[in-house]
């Protein structure tokens, strides 16, 4: 019983390290990403579509995405799309792609990514804690209950304490490497 909170609250944990992950990967760096362009939805016949299933995106020079779509009538709408996205980027169309070349980034603008990015961190940092303060009501219910010993359950605050450091530990290597990234000239 007291493994199973454990090992659920380590999974949700990892979820949130997941989705750190994944809101890192969106905010831009100096280079160009495909990741970026993962949360554009383009009207696609009325429906919103995802972009990835729409057109490839590929990442052939540092500062340039070209996005081919697969139906040739959703040119338009694909740019339209990604306009409305503030991405920073002026697709181009040239019949066959679009092509989405990627303004060097300024001081300032690094600046409010790196903030960004902080905010994220924090974000995940809140969810593992909760995450935490979850798990731990389980386990007072469980000893309240007396399903298990006050040894147990003592036995495994001190685990489930030693995770969510392991994960907060987690999010500040990402959130040091992604900032790295995102001051690097």
């Amino acid at each position: 019983m007291i493994d199973d909170e454990l090992l659920e609250a380590e999974e949700k944990m990892e979820k949130a390290i997941d989705v750190a992950r994944h809101d890192f990967t969106n905010i831009r760096s100096g280079r160009a990403n495909a990741g970026m362009f993962t949360p554009i939805l383009v009207d696609y016949y009325g429906a919103p579509t995802p972009l990835q299933q729409l057109a490839s995106v590929t990442v052939p020079e540092a500062r340039t995405v070209l996005i081919s779509p697969f139906d040739r009538t959703a040119m338009a709408a694909i740019d339209k799309a990604i306009r409305a996205a503030d991405l920073g980027v002026n697709p181009t169309d040239d019949g066959n792609v679009i092509r989405c070349v990627l303004p060097s980034l300024t001081e300032e603008r690094r600046k409010d990514y790196v903030k960004m990015a902080k905010a994220k961190a924090e974000d995940a940092r809140v969810s593992i804690r909760s995450i935490r303060r979850k798990a731990k009501e389980a386990l007072d219910k469980i000893k309240k209950d007396g399903d298990a010993g006050e040894d147990d359950v003592v036995r495994a605050e001190s685990e489930l304490d030693q995770l969510t450091k392991r994960f907060v530990d987690q999010v500040d290597k990402l959130l040091e490497a992604k900032e790295k990234d995102l001051l690097e000239v």
